[in-house]
């Protein structure tokens, strides 16, 4: 969990294969921009201004201030109260993005674009010097940091206009498009391993619902209506949502009173405006002296553009489960591909297969295994080498998973059967695909969950599509 826009130091990484295919995007990109130089270049009559004069109007109607909404005239004042004023950057809907923030002014590598006091954070600190912080001290066994802070948000909301965090609560978004909110006919189309994780997320929310009854049954009392109206699912999973894809990372001093689950939750209004792209780099973390959370941007940003932040390196299963978006072009996206599909596109009958996939699992190759941008990973390669090893080869799979070659032979079974596994998800793709679009046109009430799955389709499809030329040309 964590906030958009900043990383939350998630374990794991995609390692020198996620910096490759960084690269090879960065030099696509890099030639497509010498493209447009050339042509701008080129360009000095008369039809040529006409076309800058309308592609200048096309980008201004493609953002819209939102700095003079009653709800962001409402929310710096409040910040103001609490000793943080804002000159860079102007709450603005941009048409790709929807409400982001725009630069004002050009922003210059390493200036600080933002610094949001401690008095504006709202963390279990602010929860424990709450009215909640006596029933939270009480309750046995103790709550964990996360079931803390959802409690403190639904109950705020459901104060309304009586709520001190009101101006914050009412620039959150109502409603949230992360695969836990998604309707089930919806989720059933997801790529089957972000289907698995999907559901996997449900059970555990819920779970965690189920489990928190008795802790809101006890605080009854600052209630006038039964508790369960105002902590119902909705509320509980609103305000999961809300830490899940809006929090920053901040580590806090383990307390008493809650469980030992780590405390690193920090909701920072204002700055969770900052949205993500994945090919900006940012620092962030709370500074100690200032007592401010602060973000330093790492590249140039022009006036009047939106200033994006980076909330790590995530491929667009983990940005869509996480945080109810998918990336175009993200460079660290990926296809993934069970083991069980490779095996059922294995030609042939084999007596030690058993063991081959029991040895891909001993050794971490069972999982993970990709086709990217650059073509099918390392890790898919290997484990379809060890899958195709003969009889007479089968002594040699430590040598594999090596990275050695065996034979001429392994590696043009291998080479094939990588071909015909990314063909078939082609197909596949275009089929779920075609049926998303048959599903919009019959469930309009479910068009804007639906789109949002076409798209993480229609970005697999495009990953696919580049492997299986770099496979074409491989001999």
């Amino acid at each position: 969990m964590g906030k958009p826009g900043i990383p939350r130091e998630y374990p794991g990484g995609r390692g020198s294969s996620a910096r490759c295919k960084f690269h090879v995007f960065a030099k696509l990109w890099q030639l497509h921009g010498n493209y447009i130089y050339i042509m701008k270049k080129k360009g000095r009559g008369r039809t040529s201004r006409q076309r800058r004069r309308k592609s200048f109007r096309t980008s201004e109607l493609s953002k819209e201030s939102e700095s003079h909404k009653c709800e962001f005239v409402e929310l710096r004042k409040w910040l103001k109260k609490r000793k943080f004023e804002d000159h860079n950057l102007k709450p603005t809907r941009f048409s790709n993005t929807g409400r982001g923030l725009m630069a004002v002014k050009s922003l210059q590598p390493g200036e600080l674009i933002i610094s949001l006091p401690k008095e504006c954070l709202l963390t279990t600190d602010t929860v424990i010097r709450s009215y909640l912080g006596d029933y939270i001290t009480k309750w046995m066994p103790p709550v964990s940091p996360l079931l803390a802070l959802c409690a403190f948000l639904i109950s705020e909301k459901h104060a309304g206009n009586k709520s001190p965090w009101k101006p914050y609560l009412d620039v959150l978004p109502k409603t949230y498009t992360c695969l836990v909110c998604l309707e089930p006919e919806v989720v059933r189309l997801l790529p089957r391993p972000l289907k698995m994780k999907a559901e996997e997320q449900r059970m555990q929310v819920q779970k965690l619902f189920i489990s928190s009854r008795g802790f809101f049954s006890s605080l009854q009392s600052l209630f006038v209506e039964d508790v369960e109206h105002v902590f119902h699912y909705p509320a509980f999973l609103w305000a999961w949502c809300t830490i899940n894809t809006r929090t920053v990372y901040m580590k806090h001093a383990q307390k008493q009173c809650l469980s030992a689950e780590p405390d690193v939750y920090a909701l920072a209004p204002y700055l969770d405006l900052l949205n993500h792209s994945p090919r900006v780099q940012v620092k962030a973390a709370f500074n100690e002296e200032t007592g401010c959370y602060e973000i330093r941007t790492t590249s140039h940003c022009k006036k009047y553009e939106e200033l994006f932040i980076c909330y790590g390196p995530h491929d667009n299963h983990r940005l869509l489960l996480e945080y109810g978006f998918v990336a175009s072009n993200n460079p660290h996206s990926a296809v993934y591909i069970a083991i069980d599909s490779l095996v059922d596109h294995l030609p042939w009958v084999d007596k030690q297969m058993n063991k081959k996939i029991s040895l891909l699992k001993e050794h971490g190759f069972s999982e993970n295994l990709t086709f990217g941008w650059d073509g099918p990973s390392w890790r898919l390669l290997t484990a379809l080498k060890l899958l195709c090893l003969g009889p007479e080869e089968f002594t040699c799979w430590k040598k594999v998973l090596l990275g050695e070659v065996i034979s001429d032979t392994n590696e043009k079974k291998s080479l094939v059967l990588s071909r015909q596994i990314c063909s078939y998800f082609i197909e596949e793709t275009k089929t779920a695909l075609h049926k998303i679009s048959h599903m919009k046109n019959e469930q309009t009430a479910l068009k804007d969950q639906l789109t949002l799955v076409e798209n993480l389709w229609v970005e697999e499809l495009r990953i696919l599509q580049v492997s299986a030329d770099i496979l074409k040309n491989v001999h």
